[in-house]
């Protein structure tokens, strides 16, 4: 069903699709590992791997022909598809670097290299931001995974712990919970460092005052989750105080806006809306969101003047932020599936005042 969805997209005299992009690939065929390519044509679906993944790709690529490569498997990939008699072939340009372009067109002859390959557009890309319900049912139980991991971080957080001790401890946590891994390299920020919107962490210490934002996410059977939460240590100032319930109170409006039928655009100025009544618009330096799936930055992006609408089975992040250099940062994120009549948060750990 998938593969005829990507080959029925196809446009401009193209009649096959070389899929190299692999989260892609395994979106089409099922197949996990880490050197493949995937021609569409005629119906049918080839996986060309090499001799690590024999027993593997016959496994998961149900459905695909395998041809399994000593060398060169993109090389084979489209050398086959010239001999397929395929006229014009569509590539995903965004994920094709001018190098492995060059490579394609010197695999297939001359008297068609000049207009064998064709660029497609993100065509499997663009399939994969609706999730359909098994998608759908493995992210949720990614993200309420990652909710228990940040149920058991309240329990574990406090002051002269190390931001490495904090991420090892929550990342050991996921493994133990049956996290495949971290979707991304978890973030600790605290203290002054919250004020950085990607703090990795490092070895200073959690403060005795003061935020510590946590982003993190798991991934579970392929598909990741993404969350953030800021909780705050000792006792508060009134402006910390203020500025977290900013951020909530424009993280409210945005996940509220979201709804099939609504502009990115308009779920990103309801966030940034609420932060300039509040005059923090300033300190908010990212965009609203982003979707989640295979990879945990993807398509659609919710940010600012974005037209796309949102359609029933996406699933975004929501995740606006103040970030005050030398002071500190707050964010809160939730991952948000888009339902029939709104939006249904995946996420739905503790998000009011958590002092610590």
């Amino acid at each position: 069903m998938r593969q005829r969805r990507a080959t029925a997209l196809l446009s401009g005299g193209m009649n096959a699709l070389l899929v190299t992009h692999l989260p892609d690939v395994r979106y089409l065929s099922g197949f996990t590992g880490s050197s493949a390519a995937l021609l569409l044509h005629g119906g049918r679906a080839t996986l060309f791997t090499d001799g690590r993944y024999t027993a593997q790709a016959k496994a998961e690529a149900v459905g695909s022909k395998v041809v399994i490569v000593p060398k060169a498997t993109l090389a084979k990939a489209c050398e086959e598809a010239a001999a397929a008699g395929i006229e014009r072939c569509g590539f995903d340009a965004v994920h094709t670097s001018v190098a492995t372009f060059e490579a394609m067109r010197k695999a297939v002859p001359g008297k068609v290299r000049r207009s064998f390959f064709q660029p497609s557009g993100p065509i499997v890309a663009g399939l994969r931001e609706v999730k359909d319900d098994a998608e759908i049912e493995v992210m949720r139980r990614a993200a309420l995974a990652g909710c228990k991991l940040f149920d058991h971080m309240l329990g574990y957080l406090r002051s002269g712990l190390t931001e490495i001790q904090v991420a090892a401890e929550l990342e050991h946590a996921a493994r133990l919970a049956g996290a495949e891994g971290m979707s991304f390299e978890t973030i600790v920020a605290s203290g002054e460092r919250s004020a950085l919107p990607h703090g990795r962490a490092t070895g200073a210490r959690l403060p005795k005052r003061g935020f510590v934002t946590l982003d993190f996410g798991v991934v579970m059977d392929g598909y990741c989750s993404d969350m953030t939460r800021t909780i705050h240590l000792g006792k508060a100032s009134q402006e910390e105080f203020d500025v977290y319930h900013a951020v909530l109170e424009a993280q409210e409006a945005a996940v509220a806006k979201i709804a099939p039928g609504v502009a990115l655009g308009d779920v990103d100025e309801a966030a940034r809306s609420i932060l300039r009544a509040a005059k923090l618009d300033e300190y908010f330096t990212h965009s609203t969101g982003h979707g989640v799936g295979l990879e945990i930055h993807e398509g659609p992006r919710v940010a600012k003047d974005q037209k796309e609408v949102l359609k029933r089975g996406m699933v975004v992040t929501v995740e606006p932020g103040v970030y005050m250099p030398g002071k500190f940062g707050v964010r809160i994120e939730d991952m948000v599936l888009v339902t029939a009549s709104g939006g249904e948060v995946l996420t739905p750990s503790v998000k009011a005042w958590t002092q610590l």
